[in-house]
């Protein structure tokens, strides 16, 4: 029988990213997959990490900056990049916009799969 998500779970993000979670460890306990809708802010950027999942991202307004270690790629609305397991990456937005995108990590993103750098 199909399970309706009612909502997402807002996950708070220190520097003005906002993490709405519709499927995963936080909304509803899945641990194949995680899917969250996020809003990024002007000059945005996190840690560096070397994740334990493979992370699709969609972006729908603005643009993503995707740094890893042969060089860098910039990821525009309408459309993804992929990012595999074990590989060093580095997520920003510094154009004026931000950035909206839908990110679906497999397996679920967790705290103890990510691997920011210090």
């Amino acid at each position: 029988m199909p399970k309706l998500i009612a909502a997402p779970t807002t996950i708070p993000v220190p520097g003005g990213k906002r993490i709405d979670e519709y499927a995963g460890q936080v909304n509803n306990q899945e641990e194949r997959l995680s899917v969250a809708h996020m809003r990024s802010p002007s000059g945005w950027s996190e840690p560096g990490q070397t994740p334990e999942f493979d992370e699709y991202t969609v972006v729908l307004r603005g643009a993503m900056r995707v740094e890893h270690r042969e060089g860098v790629i910039d990821v525009a609305a309408g459309q993804a990049i992929l990012t595999t397991a074990g590989e060093w990456i580095r997520y920003s937005t510094p154009g004026p916009e931000g950035c909206e995108y839908i990110a679906i990590c497999l397996p679920a993103f967790t705290l103890d799969r990510v691997h920011r750098d210090e």
